[in-house]
């Protein structure tokens, strides 16, 4: 496999872990998952993380995942890369493991006192990643193992935190974050 073809597999198949926490965002708001509580003086997770923007991005991830499996056979065709399908059980994975890694994340930061949208580099780029990952190989171990070799988590790894700190700049420049990281 051509490094294009590693890149694009990489991308493609990570589709539905990249686009939940962005959908998060956009439907902002709601109550909070911890309902204010607070654990050592901290709060648990704090405003950030909230019951619908959970709900959101999981169902947001999913959904494109299954947009994604449909267009498969179209967009291997036009690019000549075989891009993977997306089994139900991949698609929720991913995307609820993103949100899952994103909460998690943002559980440390509480612990080491960090307020909400305080940088902790490699946490903030790859908590959902690593998540969504883990879920996915336990969700469809089959379709993980054809999917993510290692040239492909590699290139996750390296693109991922990229990928992460664009966004996260058009977000703040859109004042849709606080912050531009």
């Amino acid at each position: 496999m051509s490094w294009v073809s590693v890149v694009v597999v990489a991308v493609w198949a990570m589709l539905p872990a990249y686009v939940p926490n962005n959908a998060a965002v956009l439907a902002g708001g709601g109550r909070p998952i911890d309902g204010g509580r607070t654990w050592g003086g901290r709060r648990v997770l704090g405003d950030g993380k909230t019951w619908r923007g959970t709900a959101v991005g999981t169902i947001a991830g999913t959904a494109l995942a299954l947009a994604l499996d449909a267009l498969e056979p179209t967009v291997s065709d036009a690019l000549g890369v075989t891009v993977p399908g997306f089994p139900m059980a991949a698609g929720v994975a991913l995307a609820l493991g993103a949100m899952l890694g994103d909460i998690a994340a943002s559980f440390i930061k509480r612990r080491l006192d960090r307020e909400r949208g305080a940088p902790v580099p490699g946490l903030d780029q790859l908590d959902f990643v690593v998540v969504a990952l883990l879920a996915a190989a336990i969700a469809a171990p089959d379709w993980f193992a054809d999917t993510f070799t290692l040239p492909v988590i590699a290139v996750v790894i390296v693109v991922t935190p990229l990928l992460h700190l664009s966004t996260n700049a058009i977000a703040y420049v859109l004042g849709l974050k606080d912050e531009p990281y």
